[in-house]
């Protein structure tokens, strides 16, 4: 049997990311000795890394390089030394740049209440036991790219902020269609969250997402305003399956619902387009705090590297055994230091690693 082989863009960026990222890749590269899947790795810059080496965010080599692989395995970008640069130079508009330069206007975020961890979660055990949740975010439109904005002068000299939340229809069905095909990878259940009874760029959301129901006869279609949903959330999340939605409410509740989970350490994301690399992370942050020092989470990287291979190279088998080995690692009672808790055994990020090499090797 031939291999099947794919190339990966590697963005450790910034803070733990070199870290937790040299952790995934061992994992992938174990897995692909296993199932007979070669990986073809290649480094680059983005973030305060690039910036310290280019004074660039995003060098114009790594968007090459994404543009060329099969997929983009990001870790995190961002830290204190890069706060005071101007807007343009900061590390996060490389990602926003990244994120333009390959057409990523879908960005999945699961929320999934792990056995191991649900102690960790607010809420209380019965309302969170066995949540299960996927966010279909739209990238790249509404309010925050909409036009016009901007601080401007009336003519009484007072300033006046404007942002203008704008959907075409175009841009809604093909967000509509991601959300549609992810329900189906589930359970087929699909709640579109709005604002329809004041906003007309959310009527014309709600009339373009019931009009391709009729393309998708097996799931399940239901509408909710962003107010009853964010309330909803908290007050009884098992009802919720696959979630789609716009730029700014998605960006409020996939957060919220991240944190249902008890640790945001925990949650991979992916980004995707029509067509391309998509680009996997870790919904946290860099963590510069706790750099160099073994002491990362690297799951929420691994479960990234999971979901690129379910998601962005169809190896379901690949990713699911991923997927179980980082349960086993849970279930013997291994931990980093951001999900431990009285008991468990302490593990920094190079040996929560070989733990995982460990269960993957057992099979």
């Amino acid at each position: 049997m031939s291999q099947q082989q794919y190339r990966i863009a590697l963005l450790p960026g910034d803070g733990i990311g070199p870290e937790i990222i040299q952790v995934a890749v061992e994992v992938l590269k174990l897995v692909g000795e296993q199932l007979n899947i070669g990986f073809t790795f290649q480094e680059a810059l983005i973030g305060g890394a690039a910036i310290d080496a280019t004074g660039e965010p995003l060098p114009e080599k790594t968007l090459e390089i994404c543009r060329h692989s099969d997929a983009v395995l990001l870790a995190a970008i961002g830290g204190y030394k890069w706060d005071n640069l101007p807007r343009h130079q900061r590390p996060e508009t490389g990602l926003l740049g990244l994120r333009s330069g390959l057409g990523l206007f879908a960005n999945l975020r699961p929320a999934k209440i792990l056995p191991q961890l649900i102690d960790a979660s607010s809420l209380k055990r019965e309302v969170v036991e066995g949540v299960d949740i996927m966010v279909v975010r739209e990238l790249t439109g509404g309010i925050y790219f909409g036009q016009p904005k901007g601080i401007f002068s009336s003519e009484t000299g007072e300033k006046r902020g404007v942002n203008t939340m704008a959907y075409a229809e175009s841009e809604i069905d093909r967000i509509g269609r991601v959300a549609f095909e992810t329900a189906q990878k589930r359970r087929n259940k699909l709640c579109s969250v709005d604002k329809a009874n004041v906003l007309e760029v959310s009527q014309l959301w709600r009339d373009r997402i019931t009009a391709l129901a009729s393309e998708y006869p097996d799931v399940e279609l239901t509408h909710m305003y962003v107010d009853n949903a964010a309330m909803q959330l908290v007050r009884n999340p098992k009802q919720f399956d696959t979630i789609v939605t716009g730029n700014l409410f998605g960006d409020i509740l996939s957060d919220e619902a991240a944190m249902l989970t008890g640790s945001i350490g925990m949650l991979p994301s992916a980004s995707l387009g029509a067509s391309g690399a998509g680009v996997y992370e870790p919904v946290h942050g860099s963590a510069p705090d706790i750099a160099g020092q073994d002491k990362a989470n690297p799951l929420a990287q691994v479960l990234s590297a999971a979901m690129m291979l379910r998601y962005g190279l169809n190896q379901p088998e690949a990713a699911d055994r991923i997927e179980q080995a980082v349960l086993r690692v849970l279930d013997r009672g291994d931990r980093t230091g951001d999900i431990m808790s009285p008991g468990m055994n302490l593990l920094g990020c190079r040996a929560m690693g070989k733990a995982l090499i460990e269960e993957l090797t057992k099979g």
